[in-house]
């Protein structure tokens, strides 16, 4: 029975995504749980898995199409199966490659002195690689049927390019996807949510006496998403959604934590933290940051998040500012913590003291409920009672 493979949403505002490329072409037998394509949302670039076994086919949508969220962009069917009518004949993705086909073949039989200049053919991977390497796609010369540039060409190129000297000045590197999707969210939500700040110092001894109480399998962080998740359940606005028009109170406590990768930083979602045993916000964090660091986070990973939590301490970072992710309402920046002198019961004293930095919606929330809720937070981690 043929399963539809559609375009997944993310975010409740999201409308569309887009096809980075297919790492399946149609007819290959896919497993299920086997990516099979690149997507690009306006959160994050990720792989889209199959469903099912089967074999792909149907194809609707080529790389670099924009698709409604919930279209069908192919299907997965039975060996000898043949798609719903409805994808039946030429594919608008099957007539791109068929005439591509026909032109590269075209261009290899013709003769050198008379042919005309053509578009250069490129793979969706090697035009992938092409803009992460920084190779310049009109420099290299296809090896694939057809004069195809393939992956390997562009490897190819990549090396020589490494070893032949710098030319001067040197070209801006093209943005990753990743990068791309950062620049434009972060301005996004910059120039259009009114940002406001507020800033706490604590006592961090409790919450080091709570790591250490739990062991080295525990971190800062997970006791962070932990206090600050039960936190949330008391203030509600905190945790409410921007829809464009007015403002969605969310059910659930999902801690968006913010996870350094190549070429940016990813949102991968704790659900119900607050309901969560600081044990399963452990073990989740370790699973969703692994899999962020090769690439393989999911949709689910990356979708629901209603308050996101960015800690910088492990760099040494003392304070700074988050920018908020659209449609969230608020983002908790943590610093390092650091010895310093403070008076202690009307004495010099050293304590470690932890600088958190709260970044507010103000369509959302005001300042007197941002430093009510941030009150809350800071008198949960001084006593960090889990």
């Amino acid at each position: 029975m043929a399963v539809s493979i559609v375009m997944p949403a993310l975010e409740m505002a999201q409308e569309t995504g887009k096809i980075i490329s297919w790492l399946k072409k149609e007819g290959d037998s896919i497993a299920k749980g086997e990516p099979i394509a690149e997507i690009e949302t306006d959160k994050v670039v990720l792989e889209l898995e199959a469903t099912a076994d089967g074999v792909l086919a149907g194809v609707k949508a080529a790389a670099g199409d924009v698709v409604q969220v919930g279209k069908t962009i192919a299907w997965i069917v039975a060996p000898g199966e043949q798609p719903p009518a409805e994808a039946e004949g030429a594919t608008p993705a099957a007539r791109t490659m068929t005439e591509q086909s026909k032109q590269a073949v075209a261009a290899a039989t013709a003769p050198a002195v008379s042919a005309p200049k053509t578009e250069v053919k490129v793979s969706p991977k090697a035009r992938r690689m092409a803009q992460e390497l920084g190779v310049d796609l009109s420099q290299v010369v296809g090896t694939g049927p057809g004069g195809v540039i393939s992956g390997e060409d562009i490897e190819r190129a990549a090396g020589a390019q490494k070893a032949a000297p710098a030319p001067n000045p040197v070209a801006p590197a093209t943005l990753s996807s990743i990068a791309r999707l950062m620049a434009e969210r972060t301005t996004q939500s910059w120039t259009t949510a009114p940002h406001f700040f507020l800033v706490r110092e604590i006592d961090a001894s409790g919450l080091i006496a709570a790591r250490e109480k739990h062991g080295k399998a525990i971190t800062h962080t997970d006791l962070l998403v932990a206090l600050v998740a039960r936190t949330l359940a008391r203030h509600p606005k905190m945790n409410a959604s921007w829809t464009g028009s007015a403002i969605q109170m969310n059910a659930n406590v999902n801690i968006s934590i913010a996870i350094a990768v190549k070429d940016g930083v990813v949102g991968a979602v704790i659900p119900n933290a607050d309901r969560s045993t600081l044990a399963g916000i452990s073990a989740k964090r370790q699973d969703l940051a692994e899999r962020a660091r090769a690439g393989r986070l999911h949709p689910p990973d990356v979708s629901g998040g209603t308050f996101t939590i960015s800690n910088l301490g492990m760099f040494g970072v003392d304070a700074f500012s988050a920018i908020i992710t659209p449609p969230q309402a608020a983002v908790l920046a943590v610093g390092r913590i650091a010895d310093r002198v403070v008076a202690v019961n009307g004495l010099i004293g050293i304590r470690p003291i932890l600088t958190m930095t709260l970044s507010s919606d103000h369509r959302v929330v005001d300042g007197a409920q941002a430093a009510a809720f941030l009150k809350d937070v800071a008198e949960a981690l001084t006593s960090a009672q889990l």
